[in-house]
């Protein structure tokens, strides 16, 4: 059984897909972009603040299922020019403690919207709060 996870507080999906997933005592969140999710636009600002953006969203959607990044076990970071990686790891080390969640970091050449970075992760559910 699986169960979609839907938040105003994280923008729409910009295709045929959810939010997230609850399955089998996992939170899988789909790829969240630096999107405002009050307006839809690009977050502006440099790469800190997007990928500011992008985590705020992939922490709502974590909230929404009953997760917070705590419960993070794996994260893949998708960014369209690698030399952003330091930038993005300092926003990143303010959303997660050790021990870090298992994660990857690729370059890719484009992503949704013409977004710099898109973050999607998996997470367990507390038994505390499962839906």
């Amino acid at each position: 059984m699986k169960t979609a996870v839907s938040t105003k507080k994280a923008p729409e999906a910009v295709g045929p897909y959810s939010q997230g997933i609850v399955a089998g005592g996992l939170v899988f969140v789909s790829g969240q972009l630096p999107l405002d999710p009050s307006t839809g636009s690009m977050k502006e600002g440099g790469i800190k603040e997007q990928a500011k953006q992008a985590l705020d969203n992939l922490g709502a959607v974590l909230s929404e299922a009953g997760a917070a990044f705590s419960d993070v076990v794996k994260v893949c970071v998708f960014l369209t020019d690698m030399r952003h990686f330091p930038e993005v790891n300092e926003v990143y080390s303010t959303c997660f403690e050790a021990p870090y969640p298992a994660r990857s970091c690729v370059e890719v050449r484009r992503l949704p919207k013409d977004a710099p970075i898109e973050i999607e992760a998996i997470a367990r559910l507390p038994h505390r709060s499962a839906p």
